[in-house]
């Protein structure tokens, strides 16, 4: 989807405006790309320059305005996900932009068209070339800073607490980094069920947020046991839970479950402790995986269930559904992405930084150019 990135090591001077050109043809030969140079730390994604492709048959290329940041990046970053190719590569799952040109064959996109973009990799780029199958039209009154925050992290709340989870009313969720993108996404629609009680782990300072977002119980994992915390106020335990941790806390999620309560593992966030690779945490999260036969788990009661929407990226009528059912919700006001923080390509580092030391409340988002007004939040 996207090309190799040429050799040149600093930014070259800024696009000019983000408007897109009037016609496909007109758009300078070269763009600024984040490239991940080596695994490693922060200063690993670089700004580089990368030559524009021309849409292929099928294809669109678009003019990108936001770019969303995921934890997964994060894991990329230090070659902890297995879904990116080797760098040199072009990190980026999800981005949205304004089509710029149609590659031969495309009927239901035109130039000019707001669009959200989903892939594997390769989105954090000013001009990304992809399939048409990966775009969705963003719905009306939508920013691209909202709609940058839209595809991935909704769309695996989604998936989680319906297509596994069954969420129905009155039933009770444990919601873990429920101040991230996939928390505030899950706990937005845990809020379109009637009577449901949410849990929500997170640091002491982001609980006020929580509580007025619809969090019951907001409990800081730093200071005290999760789950001994919610047995004092739901002795049964829940009948949902969200795992994006891994490891010993896979096992405490399976404990914590009612009978027919579901654990959906999406993660493995213990893996990340610092900038760097940490082999020590590897080795523990590794070690205390959760692992249960079949036999156990029939007598249990209990189902477990893991979503990775890294392998999803074929199945294209079953992710457009789910687009759609979000986009309505959108349109109705019963979501709506919270942006932490808008951070220039230039500081990619420090959004990086954000987000792994857990500072940020809502979406971290990167655009090619700078704001133009103050909108990233002061190191606060």
């Amino acid at each position: 989807m996207s090309a190799e990135p040429a050799p040149a090591p600093a930014a070259p001077e800024p696009a000019p405006g983000p408007e897109p050109p009037a016609g496909g043809g007109e758009a300078p030969a070269e763009h600024r790309a984040l490239v991940l140079t080596g695994f490693g730390g922060y200063d690993k994604v670089k700004v580089q320059a990368r030559r524009n492709a021309e849409p292929r048959p099928g294809e669109v290329s678009v003019t990108v305005r936001a770019c969303g940041l995921n934890f997964a990046d994060l894991m990329a970053r230090q070659g902890l996900y297995d879904r990116l190719p080797p760098p040199p590569v072009c990190p980026g799952m999800e981005c949205a932009g304004t089509v710029r040109a149609l590659g031969d064959g495309v009927r239901d996109r035109q130039v000019g068209d707001k669009v959200m973009v989903l892939a594997r990799s390769g989105l954090w780029q000013e001009v990304v070339t992809v399939p048409v199958s990966h775009t969705f039209p963003m719905p009306e009154g939508m920013s691209f800073e909202e709609a940058a925050a839209l595809l991935v992290n909704y769309i695996t709340a989604y998936m989680i607490l319906f297509d596994f989870g069954n969420l129905r009313p009155n039933q009770s969720v444990l919601i873990h980094m429920a101040a991230g993108g996939v928390g505030t996404a899950a706990i937005q629609l845990c809020k379109t069920v009637e009577n449901v009680t949410i849990f929500g782990t997170a640091s002491a300072s982001k609980h006020e947020t929580l509580k007025e977002s619809g969090v019951a119980h907001p409990i800081d994992y730093r200071t005290m046991d999760y789950a001994e915390e919610i047995r004092k106020i739901s002795p049964k335990g829940v009948d949902i839970v969200l795992d994006p941790l891994g490891g010993s806390d896979t096992t405490k999620a399976f404990n914590l479950l009612k009978p027919m309560g579901k654990l959906i593992t999406y993660g493995v966030a213990n893996l990340l402790t610092g900038q760097k690779k940490n082999l020590m945490a590897m080795a523990k999260t590794w070690w205390n995986q959760f692992s249960i036969t079949a036999l156990q788990l029939l007598h249990q009661n209990k189902a477990v269930c893991g979503y990775h929407l890294g392998y999803m990226d074929e199945e294209v009528e079953l992710l457009r559904s789910v687009v759609a059912k979000l986009v309505n919700l959108y349109s109705q006001g019963k979501i709506k992405p919270k942006i932490d923080s808008v951070w220039p390509f230039d500081q990619v580092a420090e959004a990086m930084k954000q987000m792994q030391e857990k500072k940020n409340v809502g979406k971290v988002i990167l655009v090619p150019e700078a704001p133009k007004e103050e909108s990233k939040k002061a190191e606060n």
